[in-house]
């Protein structure tokens, strides 16, 4: 076992199974021990995936226009700044200039107003979720529990309130032994944003699902990559792996609605890139790579991935 699991089962033996939101929080996020905590590179060629922002320069070219149109449409105020969510390697500075540029971790505090742009790339997947299954017709949350040298899920208590309302919402078809996972983290970042944001938009780019496309789910979403290689053994190599959750776009939109957002939509990743290219300077596409990189984008995540967008309260 590396030094994090250790960890963690030290801690499982002391306290009991644990909540797999804590334990995922944990995996990603623990200081020094976590995926994204360690000091090593996770994204490209040489690591364990590619994030759309990876593909430069014309993902930030694309959007850098769409940043740009945004400050247009709010009269094009002299303070302006893009808010960056996410543990990436904030690739997009370079295509925020000349706005004032800021990236947020999930660990970090937002700014207390925001006047711009609140840009959010593959940021809402890695946050940790609460899991669980219908079994013998109860949703039973997971926890985590340690055998020997391993990690296994223990079903658990029911879920109550408020959580067991998130599963009859937006996961209604669920038959026995489905699993399923609830986005509190992802709820409480919308209404931070909501409260934050006092002029400009959210714009938001994710793999998801609606609660209608829920059903094709039967073994929930959680995935975690290593090299490339995609696995649903979440509890296995914990540090090591990355571990995601796809985003419920309908829950988004609700809560985002909910915070008092204005034009809450969702559309095609496609959709988004089609709609600032027209607008970008007619040289991005003159270079072949510019090309090819588009074509991965619009074909290879178009429509898997989507956005989220809105305008502020």
């Amino acid at each position: 076992m590396n030094p994090l699991e250790e960890t963690l089962r030290d801690e499982i033996r002391r306290d009991g199974p644990m909540r797999f939101d804590r334990f995922m929080d944990a995996a990603l996020y623990r200081p020094a021990l976590g995926y994204y905590m360690r000091h090593r590179d996770p994204f490209g060629v040489d690591g364990d995936f590619f994030t759309a922002s990876q593909l430069q320069p014309v993902f930030g070219q694309l959007i850098a226009v769409r940043i740009r149109q945004i400050w247009m449409e709010c009269e094009r105020p002299e303070h302006f700044s893009v808010v960056e969510l996410g543990p990436g390697r904030g690739e997009m500075r370079q295509w925020a200039s000349p706005f004032a540029y800021r990236c947020v971790g999930p660990e970090d505090d937002l700014p207390e107003e925001i006047h711009g742009v609140v840009f959010a790339n593959e940021f809402f997947d890695a946050l940790p979720v609460r899991a669980g299954a219908m079994l013998h017709g109860e949703l039973r949350e997971f926890f985590v529990a340690a055998k020997r040298d391993e990690f296994i899920f223990a079903p658990g208590a029911p879920f109550q309130n408020e959580n067991a309302e998130y599963v009859r919402r937006y996961w209604p078809a669920l038959a026995e032994g489905c699993k399923f996972e609830i986005g509190a983290q992802a709820l409480l970042w919308i209404d931070r944003i909501s409260r934050a944001l006092r002029s400009g938009r959210l714009v938001a780019i994710d793999y998801g699902y609606s609660t209608r496309e829920s059903v094709r789910f039967t073994e929930g979403t959680l995935m975690t990559y290593r090299r490339h290689i995609a696995s649903g053994d979440v509890l296995r190599e914990v540090g090591q792996r990355d571990i995601t959750a796809h985003v419920c776009f309908t829950a988004l939109e609700a809560r985002a609605r909910l915070g008092g957002m204005l034009n809450v939509g969702v559309e095609s990743f496609a959709a988004t890139l089609l709609a600032a290219l027209p607008l970008a300077p007619k040289t991005i596409m003159d270079d072949p790579r510019n090309r090819q990189q588009l074509k991965t984008l619009l074909y290879g995540m178009g429509e898997c991935f989507r956005t989220l967008h809105t305008c502020a309260p």
